[in-house]
């Protein structure tokens, strides 16, 4: 196997020309095994497979430096860097992670996660580069979906005024996640499928070659700003900012990769190269259904298949059908999402109502912001997004919408641990950037029913609201207790004396089994579900201060600035008789890992906090 010979860095250097094809074809059945076990992101890396061989092939790591812009497809680069064994603990606690990580290796020379930020941070190390003397080469890896984000272009703007070297390399798949929308999709479109001036190109270059000095010529016009694209297309975006373009290339070539790959690095600025690739390559399911593989859980390889059937429904789903009904009882109801239409379960809204459903692309503050503009025009936004992005549009959350006290939901998915993508998708810190801004109101369910109204009296709420609830499994227990929504009040689910538990959201299942520890072990104890986490329920506190000798708070997010540190202010200001015990996450960055055994690790499950509850009390009494 040619695999077998890369065991260090620049390893791909030793191998022959004619085992590329091999390698590659090694790669991607060694990514299709270890993936279907551990689950990551598949169809991204298979896509980029020649395009990181070339990579490493054409430049010398890590003296050089490669800048994977949300870094998920970073999987070969790994394996080119000594990592190969590392791929059997992918993405479990004290592994691999599936993103690129400065501590872990050289090669790696920025951590990412989020989108389009690819450009801004390359242009950071060229400017280092420049003032320490340096002569190494910096690329940044983008996909055509992250130009969706504004970030990009104002990264482009500043890469014009480049005096030296800066590649960028544009990872062409016509995929983010979902399919690309907006302007910059169409643009690329046109610039991929312009056969009449790829035939006229070759044409003149075909031409020019078979007369005296042709070749001279036709060379010099593919390395001028004025060559041959600029014949047939004069306008093109990326020359008109000053950014020298070339391409598009197959992708799935490596010897034209190379070969564009050696031209960009004599280009005096910033030179982008547009290079096609196909999400999912190599793999049929993964061609076929490649958002379905973009973050895939655990497969059989024959099939594409899950390994673990999903018997009950998730809060996603949960969310969707609440939507549908929504969408059903209310005309102004309309949906926004920042590229994530499947993983935040509006596809079905998407298709019964196409005209109130928005897709912006990966472009978090524009969707506030357009929400904004949609509720002060008199419908009822509902943005949903993933916890750790909405983190990229505190600005326009803040100024936009709370501001004026603009009606926009917030319905923030994957809020708390969400496990294997590790710290930069984390969802913990949501409550702590919401809370803070005045005008905002924020609630998260305890199972799904409560999803379910918390969303009814969210779109008949007039302010700004947000509802945060958890990935994976939603849960059903506790049918029993579903007593009317109130604004800022929680609700009492068992009444004893002792100790008294408030828990917000998805801790709330936490806390029941936390209520049956210490009941076997012979103390008394009240539960609260807090429902609002802003506002606090101030009246429910003061009313357990007077009943109960420890007040306890759990939450899942970071302790400062989230709900029991609130509860703690409130309970200390007043001078109220009570103890109190604020439970939640470390103010730290939490790695990534199984969300069971991450919960051990911080000290929010089940038994962490009882036995802290317990040597509290003790104390208290």
């Amino acid at each position: 196997m040619v695999l077998e010979k890369i065991n260090q860095v620049n390893d791909i250097k030793k191998i022959l020309p004619e085992e590329y094809e091999l390698l590659a074809e090694e790669i991607r059945k060694f990514l299709i095994e270890k993936i279907s076990a551990s689950g990551g992101h598949l169809a991204s890396n298979l896509g980029v497979v020649e395009l990181t061989m070339a990579l490493h092939l054409c430049f010398d790591f890590p003296k050089d430096k490669v800048v994977w812009d949300v870094g998920h497809q970073s999987y070969t680069h790994k394996l080119l860097t000594g990592r190969k064994a590392g791929f059997d603990e992918l993405r479990k606690y004290g592994g691999l992670s599936g993103f690129p990580k400065r501590k872990e290796s050289d090669c790696d020379c920025f951590d990412t996660g989020h989108s389009s930020t690819s450009i801004s941070a390359g242009i950071g190390l060229v400017a280092a580069r420049d003032l320490l003397g340096g002569k190494e080469s910096v690329i940044s890896v983008i996909g055509d979906g992250a130009l969706t984000g504004g970030m990009a272009y104002e990264a482009l703007n500043n890469a014009s005024q480049l005096k030296k070297n800066f590649i960028i390399v544009l990872n062409d798949n016509h995929m983010s996640i979902a399919e690309n929308v907006g302007g910059m999709s169409e643009y690329l479109n046109e610039l991929r499928t312009n056969e009449v001036y790829t035939n006229f190109k070759n044409g003149v270059e075909q031409s020019l070659n078979r007369i005296p000095g042709g070749t001279q010529l036709a060379h010099h016009l593919k390395r001028t700003k004025s060559g041959i694209k600029q014949l047939l297309i004069p306008g093109m975006l990326f020359e008109d900012m000053g950014v020298t373009y070339l391409g598009p290339v197959d992708g799935h070539d490596i010897h034209k990769l190379l070969e564009v790959f050696k031209r960009a690095k004599r280009v005096k600025g910033a030179v982008l190269v547009h290079i096609l690739t196909k999400k999912g390559k190599g793999y049929g399911p993964a061609e076929r259904h490649p958002a379905r593989f973009h973050g895939a859980e655990p497969f059989d390889i024959q099939t594409g298949i899950p390994k673990k059937n999903r018997k009950k429904a998730n809060y996603q789903d949960v969310f969707s059908t609440c939507m549908v009904k929504l969408g059903q009882r209310n005309e102004k109801v309309v949906a926004i999402t920042a590229a994530m239409p499947d993983g935040t379960g509006l596809k079905r809204f998407k298709n019964l109502y196409p005209e109130r459903f928005f897709d912006v692309g990966i472009a978090e503050g524009h969707a506030v912001t357009f929400a904004a503009g949609l509720a002060a025009g008199g419908v009822r936004p509902i943005f949903a997004v993933y916890s750790s992005f909405l983190q990229r549009a505190y600005d326009q959350i803040l100024h936009d919408v709370c501001i004026q006290n603009l009606p926009v939901v917030f319905a923030i998915d994957r809020s708390g641990l969400v496990g294997s993508d590790g710290e930069t998708h984390q969802g913990i810190f949501d409550l702590s950037y919401l809370s803070s801004i005045p005008n905002m109101h924020i609630m998260a369910p305890k199972n799904k029913w409560e999803l379910s109204d918390m969303l009814k009296f969210a779109v008949n709420f007039d302010g700004p609201i947000a509802l945060r609830y958890p990935r994976g499994e939603a849960y059903d227990g506790l049918k029993e207790f579903r007593s009317p929504m109130v604004y800022g009040k929680g609700e009492i689910l068992y009444e004893e004396e002792d100790i008294a538990i408030l828990a917000v959201g998805s801790m709330v299942k936490t806390a029941e089994t936390v209520r049956r520890n210490l009941k076997d072990a012979g103390y008394s104890c009240t539960l609260v579900n807090g429902r609002f986490i802003k506002p606090v329920d101030t009246e429910l506190i003061r009313e357990l201060s007077r009943e109960h000798k420890l007040l306890v708070t759990i939450e899942e997010n970071v302790r400062s600035g989230g709900f029991g540190e609130k509860v703690q202010d409130y309970v200390i200001e007043q001078k109220l008789p009570v103890n109190i015990l604020t439970i939640a996450l470390p103010d730290e960055y939490v790695e990534h890992g199984n969300v069971e055994l991450l919960y051990e690790e911080v000290g929010i499950d089940a038994e962490s906090v009882t036995k802290r509850i317990v040597e509290k009390y003790i104390l208290s009494k």
